[in-house]
């Protein structure tokens, strides 16, 4: 039944906007709890003060796993809750900047329609970082994936997120209508320069001719999110039905942080995000890099570690004042010497802010979320630093004790703890890294995810390899302590 916005306590915030009124449209696939904690609640702000033009959301479930998220948020007349939990305590709202949720795989004539329809001026993505095809090894284009192959042999039944852009981008040229503005909201290092090169090159294999036409006259602005969002849990569930009494069967919690920063390059208009807080640039580099190097690499340090001592929560992990010294060492010793100034930003107070967030028990983040698709993130947010410090001659002990911890993870079990992987290539990975055990060259061939540079490199092989057989012969704690120098 729809989720009731009647008889709920004055302390909750709800729409006080018409939700139906006339409104460009920004489609937005992947609709996980990241988007509707972060870019649905600045649209939601942003209608909520009313003076500017309409703007409304329409989410996009592209896979079949996506079912049961469709299924809430059609039953829920695509309303939900978000909990903003603090130190100090705990806040309610409901959102409903969001309108409408299609399923691609029930009807994918409806997501095509919608987007190539004239009121929709954005199509943006949280696909995750392995979405876009893009071999890590060569930098290029994987026109391999399952993905690619089938909607270049059907165009018009995609089941990719490439084969949906593509198929709507050329309907709209048929049309004369101008294209969308396509904007990843990933966690990838100019993530819209990715998106543009590695689309590109799938319409170039499609049509070259609409391949130029969205080279000429498309937009894929860069941009950088920043905010903690745990997995959803029946314990918030409850929570919320109890202290609001707002049944909700997927409210999404988050810390009272948030960030988006924003490259201002659009082809057909967007909302007025600047005035709810988001901040509009010409170049986004910095604070990406910044981000992706500091917050997520230190998710990614402290995660296996804190997996393979045993923790569950970050928050606990980081009450290990070890662990808590490796990660804010790593950024201070390691990481910080590659960054470039972040205009406005004070790079110190920024890390403490971080270590803060992280320590912060009222989030309840689980460390199994932070090192989901290691495969994807560990070579997005810790090797581009391994690769800058070594040709600067700089040291990589805790980037490369990382490396180690994942590989160590991948074995999946240690000290009789079992160690669950979610990862598509977990499979792979898993035999690889038994196959090596103390020994890191059977996962570092792997290209796609190493390139060729790192498994090269004496240095960084040697430094995981005695970290990894550390972790075999002394155990995981005094291997933590020896990279610490203890």
């Amino acid at each position: 039944m729809p989720l009731s916005l009647k008889s709920l306590p004055a302390e909750v915030e709800v729409p006080r906007y018409d939700r139906m009124a006339p409104a460009r449209v920004i489609v937005h696939i992947g609709v996980g709890g990241f988007h509707r904690a972060h870019q649905a609640t600045y649209l939601d702000d942003l209608r909520t003060l009313g003076n500017s033009p309409a703007w409304s959301l329409c989410g996009v479930a592209l896979l079949k796993q996506d079912l049961r998220i469709y299924n809430v948020m059609k039953q829920q007349d695509c309303l939900y809750t978000v909990v903003r939990r603090s130190r100090l305590g705990d806040s309610a709202r409901v959102v409903g900047a969001i309108t409408q949720i299609l399923f691609a795989p029930e009807d994918s004539e409806a997501v095509l329609e919608k987007m190539a329809s004239p009121e929709c001026g954005i199509v943006t993505m949280t696909i995750t970082e392995g979405g876009y095809y893009f071999h890590q090894g060569t930098g290029g284009f994987d026109h391999e994936h399952p993905d690619i192959v089938h909607d270049l042999r059907d165009p018009l039944h995609p089941v990719g997120v490439f084969g949906y852009l593509a198929e709507a981008l050329d309907r709209r040229r048929r049309r004369g209508l101008r294209p969308f503005t396509l904007q990843s909201c990933d966690n990838l290092q100019g993530n819209g320069d990715v998106l543009k090169t590695m689309f590109l090159a799938f319409a170039q294999l499609r049509d070259p001719e609409l391949a130029q036409w969205v080279a000429e006259k498309a937009a894929f602005p860069n941009s950088m999110v920043d905010g903690i969002v745990p997995v959803t849990t029946q314990e918030l569930r409850d929570l919320v039905a109890t202290k609001w009494g707002i049944e909700d069967q997927w409210p999404v919690v988050t810390e009272t942080w948030r960030q988006w920063v924003i490259e201002d390059h659009f082809c057909d208009g967007r909302p007025e995000w600047e005035k709810v807080g988001a901040q509009m640039t010409h170049d986004v580099l910095p604070y990406e890099k910044m981000k992706l190097r500091l917050l997520n690499a230190g998710h990614q340090a402290l995660g296996y570690i804190g997996l393979l001592c045993g923790h569950e929560f970050v928050h606990q992990t980081m009450e290990d004042e070890r662990i808590r010294t490796l990660v804010r060492s790593m950024m201070d010793l390691e990481v910080t010497p590659l960054l470039s100034p972040v205009p406005g930003v004070d790079l110190e107070a920024y890390k403490s802010e971080l270590i803060e967030r992280f320590g912060n028990p009222a989030i309840g983040d689980q460390l199994s979320r932070i090192v989901t698709e290691g495969s994807a993130r560990i070579p997005k947010f810790v090797l581009p630093s391994i690769v800058e410090a070594l040709a600067q001659g700089r040291p990589i002990h805790r980037l490369a004790f990382t490396v180690a911890a994942w590989f160590r993870y991948l074995l999946g079990q240690d000290g009789g703890k079992l160690l669950p992987i979610n990862d598509p290539l977990a499979a792979t990975l898993q035999d690889l890294a038994r196959k090596g055990g103390t020994d890191p060259r059977p996962l570092l061939s792997r290209s796609d995810l190493f390139g060729n540079q790192l498994p090269n490199s004496k240095p960084f092989v040697d430094e995981v390899e005695k970290t990894l057989k550390s972790f075999a012969e002394k155990g995981t704690e005094a291997t933590l302590n020896r990279v610490l120098g203890l």
